[in-house]
C-alpha cells in the first residue's frame, strides 16, 4: 500500500508471541512496510522478540528503557496487578515511547497484537482505552488480530490499512490464531506465557522489599533479585547468599565492587554472599555467618571467612548459623 506514492509505514509493538508476529503479518500482508519495537529493562529482555524477527523477516528495532521505566514502576497510576505488575501503565508507556519513535522515523501508525478478551484484566475495551489515551496516541494503535471488534482507528478511516482484512478475534481462545500461524507457515513459535518477572510473586517480594529500604536502585541491583537467597539483616543492610554455582557467577557479575561486600568461606566448599553497598560491621559478621551455615565448614567452631571489599582483603572468624535460625530474615 502507498500513501502520496510513499509506502505505508507501520511500527509495532512486539512481545516475540505469536500474536506480534500474526499481527505483523497480516499487516504485511496488505503490502504495508512493518517494522516492530521492543523495549528491554531487567523485569524483560528482546530474546523472544529476535527470534520473531528472524522467523518473520520482519526488522526489529531494540530500546533500553530502565530510568522512564523505574519512574513508572515506582508510582503507576492505574495501580498494580496481583504482584509487581503495572500492566496498563507499562503497555501505555510502551506505546508512548513507540509514538515518538514512530514519529522521529516517519512511520505512519503503531500496531500492536493484543486480542480483545485474551487477559481479563489487561486486555479488555476498558483497559485499551486507557493505554490509548495514557499513551498520548489514542486513535492510532491498530490491532489487528481484534479490529473487527473495536472502534475503527484514524490509519482505517484514512484508509492506509484495509480494516475488511483485519481480524475480530476475541477471548482466551488460540484456534483461529493457530490456524492463522499455520497459513503463514509458523510452527516455531513460544507458548502464550508472560516473560515479565513483575508478574514473578518471589520476584516481587525481593522488588518490594528493595524499594522499602532504598530511594532508588541500579540495573545491576535488580538483575541480582534473580539470584541466590535474600536475606533482610536490617533496614540498612541484606544479604544474598548463592544457591548454585551459577548463583555465585550471577552474583559476582552483577555487583559493585567499589561499594559492596564479597564473602567467602576459606577452606571449604562454600557459596558466594554479597552484602550491596557499604555496610556496617556487624552486618557483614552476620552475613559471613549466614553464608558459613551454608558452607561445607564445621558448624559449632570458628571458621575463617574471607571479606572483599573496595580492592581490599581481610580475613574474619565466625561461628556458623545454621540456615533454619535465620528463615525469618529470608525475603
Amino acid at each position: 500500500m502507498e500513501k502520496n506514492n510513499k509506502p505505508i509505514r507501520a511500527l509495532g509493538l512486539c512481545s516475540g508471541g505469536l500474536d506480534s508476529m500474526l499481527a505483523g503479518l497480516l499487516l504485511r500482508e496488505q503490502g504495508i512496510d512493518v517494522t516492530w519495537v521492543t523495549f528491554e529493562t531487567p523485569f524483560f529482555n528482546a530474546a523472544k522478540a529476535r527470534k520473531a524477527s528472524e522467523l518473520t523477516g520482519i526488522p526489529l528495532l531494540v530500546r533500553p528503557i530502565f530510568s522512564v521505566y523505574m519512574k513508572m514502576l515506582k508510582d503507576p497510576p492505574a495501580g498494580y496487578g496481583k504482584t509487581m505488575n503495572p500492566c496498563m501503565d507499562c503497555h501505555a508507556l510502551m506505546f508512548k515511547l513507540a509514538g515518538e519513535l514512530m514519529q522521529e522515523k516517519n512511520f505512519d501508525f503503531l500496531f500492536s497484537g493484543e486480542v480483545l478478551g485474551q487477559r481479563p484484566m489487561s486486555q479488555n475495551k476498558s483497559s485499551l482505552g486507557y493505554v490509548e489515551k495514557h499513551s498520548g496516541f489514542k486513535g492510532h494503535i491498530v490491532r489487528p488480530l481484534s479490529a473487527g471488534n473495536l472502534p475503527p482507528t484514524i490509519p482505517e478511516k484514512e484508509g492506509l490499512v484495509d480494516r475488511d482484512r483485519l481480524l475480530n478475534i476475541s477471548g482466551r481462545g488460540r484456534s483461529r490464531q493457530i490456524k492463522l500461524a499455520e497459513k503463514f507457515g509458523l510452527t516455531d513459535y513460544p507458548a502464550p506465557a508472560g516473560g515479565c518477572l513483575l508478574t514473578d510473586k518471589n520476584f516481587s517480594h525481593r522488588l518490594r522489599d528493595l524499594l522499602e529500604y532504598q530511594d532508588d536502585c541500579t540495573e545491576e541491583e535488580l538483575h541480582l533479585l534473580k539470584h541466590g537467597r535474600h536475606f533482610r539483616l536490617n533496614p540498612a543492610a541484606k544479604a544474598i547468599v548463592g544457591r548454585t554455582e551459577e548463583d555465585n557467577q550471577n552474583i559476582l557479575k552483577y555487583h559493585n565492587p567499589a561499594a559492596d561486600t564479597v564473602l567467602d568461606v576459606k577452606n571449604y566448599p562454600s557459596p558466594i554472599a554479597l552484602v550491596p553497598h557499604d555496610a556496617n560491621k556487624a552486618s557483614i559478621q552476620l552475613a559471613a555467618a549466614i553464608c558459613t551455615g551454608y558452607s561445607k565448614a564445621p558448624k559449632l567452631s570458628p571458621v575463617d571467612v574471607v571479606i572483599k571489599s573496595s580492592g581490599k582483603k581481610k580475613v574474619i572468624k565466625v561461628i556458623a548459623i545454621m540456615p533454619q535460625d535465620v528463615s525469618r530474615m529470608l525475603i
